[in-house]
């Protein structure tokens, strides 16, 4: 998981007072002055880092860690690993599992899946696509001498073996209906070692060239790719760490496009610009706040709905984000097929609130009702979203202190269960698959099994998840998947806000944009110059 729009990082540890005024619930102060500063400082450095008009320039927050997509699971090398690997299978724009590699995947048992794979697809180093790589992919990842943290998704597989050429038999140690979503993973060459990290190969619409540390990553089209070749000549990465200045390279045109890695403030000035263009679609990433269940006041869970109905999510979502976000009801986003929008949902009613409050035992005394800790990492929007929910938390006799750290020590505690609440964001795929809800909600998974921070537990939520995990049927899945959404809903664990609007800001000479909930950079196969601006480019 990535936290949502790195901007510059506030101090470590520090506990924030009540909010400056510029802070409460209103529209960030433009930031027009300071990108026009930083043009004229700037003006003389900045260039593009291709000659080529029909290379897509895309501005990325950070270099990668490991082009090996069995490792690298930072936010840069897994977009990276779009562009160059394909999946055995993928996900749809309602985030169901479809083929790609794999031509169909067939379920002759509870314990058996069989993928067939697509017969004439090629490795960037030219040789053909075989059972044998997709073995050894997953092989590797059941093998204890790889070090990724993917393994825990494979803990149910007994063996992968090859019947032939084209198929590959996967067989569980017991039944999981959720085992499709796991094979959404990219497959590498039978033989892959060390130095993979380094030149990855594989079978994708683009090419790795190079990458040059801190600064690009070239890839360069694959004319062989088996979808058909991209519309333009290659993609280059642009690693540019400061938002403003994404934004300045946008506005010069030394970057063409940057994908939901910009401050929604930002945004919104670069849409005025009329040589920039905004694409919107629904996304998938989820904010929420979580809670120790093991803490005296929070055990209660007309606190948790108090605290659910404090919040004023519509302020947050208007001011903060600029509009950029809906507000949430439940982990999994609207589109997915296991949604359940018949949640009990908490808009914002103070007074609701202080009723549940009073219920709950807990009367003001002098304005304070009693006082929690909200822990948040250290970038600029939690910030300023955290003053908002701690000025929300004021208005019915809650005080909120906000502590900030650096997000290795944040995540650190909320992993050893160190908080009271904390506010994090489930990211990209993260929430796509409904089986989410057991490694998040049931009693078996509290770190380091699975996500349950919080250490709720429920025996009848436990059963429902143990029993949908193993259905094979979808329509009693989804019916399983519905009674638990509705169930956590009234329970409170998390508190939910909003979920992100995916948000692209391009060069308006650009066309082909068409986007997936989980903005996936296998999209950019399609965006091209028109051949006017091409040839005026050149």
């Amino acid at each position: 998981m990535r936290p949502a729009d790195v901007v510059r990082p506030a101090g470590v540890g520090r506990v924030l007072s009540d909010p400056p005024e510029q802070c409460r619930v209103q529209r960030p102060r433009p930031t027009t002055a300071v990108l026009c500063a930083l043009a004229l400082l700037a003006s003389g450095c900045l260039h593009r880092p291709t000659d080529n008009p029909n290379v897509i320039v895309v501005g990325v927050t950070s270099g990668p860690n490991n082009l090996d997509p069995r490792i690298g699971t930072d936010d840069v090398s897994g977009k990276i690993s779009q562009l160059v690997f394909n999946n055995l299978m993928t996900l749809d724009e309602h985030l169901q599992v479809v083929p790609d590699l794999a031509e169909r995947l067939d379920h002759p048992d509870p314990t058996t899946w069989v993928a067939t794979l697509r017969r004439g697809v090629r490795f960037h180093d030219g040789h053909e696509l075989t059972s044998a790589d997709v073995v050894y992919t997953f092989r590797s990842l059941l093998d204890p001498k790889l070090l990724s943290p993917r393994k825990g998704a494979y803990r149910m597989v007994q063996a992968v073996d090859a019947r032939d050429r084209d198929t590959v038999v996967f067989t569980l140690k017991e039944p999981f209906g959720s085992f499709p979503a796991q094979l959404v993973l990219p497959i590498v060459p039978d033989g892959a070692g060390p130095a993979f990290r380094e030149h990855p190969v594989g079978t994708g619409p683009y090419r790795f060239v190079k990458n040059v540390v801190d600064d690009r990553v070239e890839l360069e089209t694959f004319k062989e790719y088996f979808g058909g070749r991209p519309a333009n000549d290659g993609v280059v990465l642009r690693v540019v760490p400061d938002d403003i200045m994404r934004g300045l390279e946008l506005r010069k045109g030394t970057i063409d496009v940057v994908i939901n890695d910009l401050a929604p403030d930002i945004v919104y000035q670069l849409g005025q610009d009329p040589r920039l263009q905004l694409v919107k679609s629904a996304g998938t990433d989820y904010q929420y706040i979580g809670v120790n269940l093991r803490d005296p006041i929070l055990q209660d869970v007309r606190v948790r709905q108090a605290i659910a109905y404090a919040i004023d999510r519509d302020a947050i979502i208007t001011h903060l984000r600029r509009g950029l976000a809906i507000p949430a009801a439940g982990m999994l986003p609207p589109m997915s097929w296991a949604f359940e929008p018949g949640v009990a949902t908490y808009a914002y009613d103070p007074a609701k609130a202080r009723v549940l409050l009073d219920e709950a035992g807990h009367p003001a005394v002098d304005g304070v009702r009693f006082r929690l800790t909200l822990k948040v990492s250290n970038l600029e929007f939690n910030r300023l979203q955290s003053s908002v929910i701690q000025q929300n938390l004021r208005d019915v006799g809650i005080a909120l202190d906000i502590r900030t750290y650096e997000f290795a020590t944040f995540y650190a505690d909320v992993l050893k269960g160190n908080f009271q609440v904390f506010t994090l964001q489930w990211v990209g795929g993260a929430v796509a698959d409904p089986d989410i809800l057991r490694r998040v909600f049931h009693s078996a998974q509290v770190p380091p099994n699975g996500f349950n921070r919080g250490f709720f537990h429920d025996a009848y939520i436990d059963q429902v998840l143990d029993r949908a995990a193993a259905q094979d049927d979808v329509r009693m899945a989804r019916a399983m998947y519905s009674d638990v959404q509705r169930r956590v809903a009234l329970d409170v664990p998390y508190i939910s806000l909003w979920c992100k609007t995916n948000v692209i800001v391009a060069q308006r000479t650009l066309t082909g944009f068409t986007l997936l909930p989980t903005l996936d950079f296998i999209f950019l196969k399609n965006v091209a110059r028109t051949p006017a601006d091409q040839r005026a480019a050149r």
